[in-house]
């Protein structure tokens, strides 16, 4: 099992910053999801984790299970370097398929090698990323059997990668496609597309997208757009969808995808989540009903002695289902099960002329509001009184979102705006109109005194309500 140091597990209980409803290991370090998967009646989670210490390193698969993508149960580390192997300096990101009733694990394997042979070089690191395969036979998939050998040992012959790991997997009658993460020098991040009959022996095709190269120098091509990581792609709506992470930020294209000539053209693109460095690296999975579910990581944005000191750092995003609207946008919302986590009844606001306060007891709280164009600017807070550290403007008339004074525009059209926030420990997440997500982090909120306001001056306050969410488990260990 995950379990908090004992030294230390009675300090993250008691923890105001960590979450409550939301999925993270008992202590240490997490980063990206991986292999989201159903299996036999349950939903399987794993994730990059560090299970030494609350920084980034010595990257293991943690896993989760659960029956619902809102309660979960922490199952032993799924998989660990293999010391001599071609993932010894860590497992990285990946993806789950079940193939022949056979669960399967495609990841990416770092080993520590010569600048030249290098195809992770980022300043600090030189790693040889080769993807590697895992198998389970077990009904929890408690227990993976590696093959000794990589299945994909190096990038396609005569290019400069940038970089080349966290394989995406999807299949077309009998026929495994995959995609990985990677970028050319000087030119730009793209998706290396692959096709195999049997998830061991590969062909390289072609790029399946690519990108533009912003001309910025620096030691690593992520910062830069000169690689893409974390790819995945899929089909949904009549379309098909490209998600990728650069630049420290996470881009969706929706498009046709040509299965003859395995080319993929985007019509539409945009920004999956526009918080400040608080979402990165998603991946999806189909829940048992056969709707794209899309998790993502929420970093620390605080300094890492501080998440270091605290002994965890980072944590799952809500779970969130994908669709393709009318105009090839992409459009999400939280997973309505979440619901579920909500007080039985709103609780009673606090009314003014123009106001509206609610108490956020335990820093728990999901609220929904509906703003109308013409009415003014409605304005969101959350903190103290005296003090708010969070401050939301929601402007209707122009189809306008802006957080701590940094606006985002042309997202939204002009018209009634639905506003859904969930606030938890040290995470808020907001949703308008399906459209528009954008996750930030806010540290130290006082428990017993912080409020969460609505004004609209001079205007009859909009119609909104404020719930209480439950926790999922009896302590801030999670599960």
């Amino acid at each position: 099992m995950l379990r908090a140091d004992a030294f230390a597990a009675d300090d993250l209980a008691h923890d105001s910053n960590r979450p409550q409803f939301h999925l993270l290991p008992a202590a240490n370090w997490m980063n990206d999801p991986d292999g989201p998967i159903f299996w036999k009646g349950h939903y399987h989670m794993f994730f990059q984790y560090n299970p030494h210490a609350a920084v980034w390193g010595d990257m293991h698969w943690a896993h989760a299970m659960s029956p619902d993508m809102v309660h979960w149960q922490h199952l032993p580390v799924a998989l660990a370097p293999t010391h001599g192997g071609p993932d010894e300096e860590g497992c990285f990101s990946g993806s789950a398929v079940v193939w022949n009733g056979v669960p399967t694990f495609l990841y990416t394997g770092v080993k520590s090698s010569t600048p030249q042979e290098a195809t992770l070089r980022d300043g600090t690191h030189n790693f040889r990323e080769t993807q590697c395969l895992a198998t389970s036979s077990d009904a929890e998939v408690k227990t993976w059997q590696k093959l000794p050998q990589p299945v994909l040992a190096a990038p396609p012959p005569g290019l400069d990668v940038t970089g080349f790991r966290d394989p995406c997997l999807w299949r077309e009658d009998d026929v495994w496609y995959m995609g990985i993460g990677s970028g050319i020098r000087n030119h730009g991040g793209c998706v290396l597309l692959y096709r195999s009959r049997d998830l061991r022996q590969w062909e390289y095709l072609h790029p399946l997208a690519s990108g533009e190269w912003s001309g910025k120098a620096g030691s690593d091509p992520v910062d830069s757009g000169e690689m893409w990581e974390c790819p995945d792609f899929f089909s949904l709506g009549g379309k098909h969808v490209l998600l990728y992470s650069t630049e420290r930020k996470v881009f969706w294209m929706v498009g046709e995808y040509d299965a003859k000539a395995h080319r993929f053209s985007p019509q539409k693109k945009g920004e999956l989540d526009y918080g400040p460095r608080a979402y990165y690296a998603p991946k999806t999975m189909l829940d048992k009903d056969g709707n794209r579910i899309l998790w993502g990581w929420t970093p620390e944005t605080r300094p890492e002695a501080q998440y270091a000191r605290a002994g965890w750092a980072g944590l799952m995003s809500l779970p969130r289902v994908l669709t393709v609207n009318a105009g090839g946008q992409l459009e999400m919302q939280v997973l309505p099960l979440v619901q579920e986590l909500r007080s039985d009844e709103p609780v009673e606001s606090q009314s003014g002329e123009d106001r509206l306060t609610w108490p956020v007891r335990d820093l728990r709280a999901e609220l929904e509001l509906w703003a109308q164009p013409g009415r003014g600017t409605v304005h969101i807070t959350i903190g103290t009184e005296a003090t708010p550290a969070v401050h939301f403007h929601l402007d209707a008339t122009h189809g306008a979102l802006s957080f701590n004074e940094q606006t985002v525009e042309g997202i939204l059209a002009p018209g009634k705006m639905r506003f859904s926030l969930y606030l938890d420990g040290s995470v808020v997440e907001v949703f308008v109109n399906d459209r528009l997500a954008h996750t930030s982090r806010v540290y130290d909120l006082d428990p017993e005194r912080t409020v969460l306001t609505i004004t609209d001056p001079g205007q009859a306050v909009p119609d909104a309500f404020l719930w209480q969410m439950r926790p999922i488990s009896p302590n801030r260990l999670t599960t």
